[in-house]
């Protein structure tokens, strides 16, 4: 895991910015399942402020006040009294989005770190949370061993590739952008009809 986190780490901070940008996207669902089962959080603004990233990474000069999407986007965050397992997974959008966000406003050299992270931790609260294991030893095993974290590793692995190669140019972002979409699938192998 070292070595990806070294690659991650060596990209330039364009190809961070689009890693982070395909991870939200695969996030997304979370946020929207969240919002649809509780009637709280607005995956609409989300989905805006997402889709503002991806025109910032594809057209260069591209106007964004980024700061004043950040606003935006804490006013989307569940409620911290909210301490359900979708409002948690929910966080973990607005938290990586924002981790992006710090990207886009100046220096965050931890951010792309910190996306991986919260993507591959909401994936293990989901086993842990799924499969209710008390042993910490057979827990961890099991986590390692789960399709879910296999895909999850799977889906970062390629992501990552993708993010290294070639110029970064509109077909690679739109292939980024796809590959993060996964087909409407979240980290967890949930769908939410937006």
């Amino acid at each position: 895991m070292s070595g990806f986190f070294q690659r991650l780490q060596g990209l330039e901070s364009r190809r961070q910015q689009a890693f982070m940008a395909a991870l939200c996207e695969r996030l997304l669902p979370n946020y929207v399942l969240y919002a649809q089962t509780t009637g709280q959080g607005n995956p609409a603004g989300l989905r805006a402020i997402l889709d503002l990233v991806w025109e910032r990474l594809s057209v260069r000069d591209a106007r964004i006040d980024f700061e004043r999407q950040a606003e935006k986007l804490a006013e989307l965050a569940p409620s911290e009294d909210d301490d359900s397992f979708g409002a948690r997974r929910a966080t973990e959008v607005v938290a990586a989005l924002s981790a992006l966000l710090d990207t886009l406003q100046g220096e965050a050299p931890e951010a792309v770190l910190e996306v991986s992270r919260a993507s591959r931790g909401g994936v293990r609260a989901f086993i842990e949370l799924t499969e209710g294991e008390e042993d910490g030893e057979r827990l961890a095993a099991l986590v390692r061993e789960h399709p879910l974290m296999a895909d999850e590793n799977d889906f970062q692995d390629a992501v990552l590739e993708a993010a290294e190669q070639g110029p970064l140019d509109r077909d690679a972002l739109k292939t980024l952008r796809r590959l993060g979409r996964n087909e409407g699938v979240s980290n967890l192998g949930l769908s939410a009809e937006e």
